[in-house]
């Protein structure tokens, strides 16, 4: 039997960020400290609105002379773009890495395979790439980042065997993770009522970066009135952006789902009292994970 399991994440890719600025470059603008990025440690980071709202979320890791964002592939562009907006006289250079794929590891036995410690973050160089313990949680697995062509055949020799992308994804979201713009709509989402604060995220102690003051405001004064919570749902689970509704009353929007299981964004007073909550034809059980603060 195999210890783990590996998925090709093919809706991610890697925006490489060079040059001789790109730690001081990426410190002003993202929610955690580029400081402490480096080849054998990776952070979960966000680049926000100036009032505060989401964007884009990433993985980033040191290799070489470069940071790497494992990033949407599909919403790459927008990065690189708003992101060019801010170099002015910076020394860096954005590229997409189109030779790299990036793939999910998780199952019991994912991080000794990959001979990694059991530590958020902890990254280790292998054939041209990086592998390392997701940083948000590591009972998410970890991530591999490695030449396209060499992946698959990278991974089975560790004795991972592959599986379907619904099997990584009924993992994550059991777990109540969300994933990039499939939960998170931007420029609308606070990063505190989608778990960033619990997901290692932010850092509290960092200098300024765009949408600081209000995420910081957001949490010292308590404004978070909603949060995302993962759900048993029975029957047809209804398209992402589906209503929650609670007594007739709006209680939410549904978010990504699959086989039975999704996340949807809650009011908290609906949770005080033991009430059904529906999407469509669905009905929604919360299932807060050991991780989530709703105090």
């Amino acid at each position: 039997m195999a210890p783990g399991n590996f998925v090709r994440l093919d809706d991610r890719g890697i925006l490489a960020v060079a040059g001789p600025d790109r730690r001081s470059f990426l410190q002003g603008l993202v929610s955690n400290d580029v400081a402490k990025v480096a080849a054998d440690r990776a952070l979960y980071a966000a680049l926000l609105t100036a009032q505060g709202r989401y964007l884009h979320d990433f993985i980033m890791i040191e290799n070489d002379d470069a940071i790497w964002l494992d990033v949407e592939r599909a919403r790459l562009t927008d990065l690189r773009r708003r992101l060019s907006i801010y170099r002015l006289r910076a020394k860096v250079e954005l590229d997409e890495r189109a030779d790299l794929a990036v793939a999910a590891v998780f199952g019991g036995g994912a991080l000794t395979a990959l001979d990694l410690p059991a530590a958020r973050g902890a990254a280790r160089g292998l054939a041209g790439g990086a592998l390392l313990v997701d940083p948000r949680l590591t009972e998410l697995g970890a991530r591999a980042i490695l030449p396209r062509d060499e992946l698959a055949a990278t991974l089975s020799a560790a004795g991972l065997a592959e599986a379907e992308f619904a099997a990584y994804d009924r993992h994550r979201l059991a777990l109540g993770v969300p994933d990039g713009s499939r939960d998170l709509v931007p420029e609308k989402s606070l990063l505190l009522e989608s778990g960033f604060d619990e997901l290692h995220g932010v850092d509290w102690q960092k200098g300024c970066y765009i949408g600081q003051e209000l995420t910081a405001r957001t949490k010292y004064r308590g404004l978070i009135k909603r949060r995302l919570f993962p759900v048993r749902i029975e029957g047809t689970a209804p398209p992402a952006g589906t209503m929650v509704m609670v007594d007739g009353k709006d209680a939410g929007e549904l978010r990504s789902s699959c086989d039975g299981l999704g996340l949807a964004l809650l009011r908290l007073d609906t949770l005080a009292e033991d009430v059904g909550f529906s999407a469509a034809a669905a009905t929604l059980t919360p299932l807060p994970p050991d991780w989530l603060q709703t105090q």
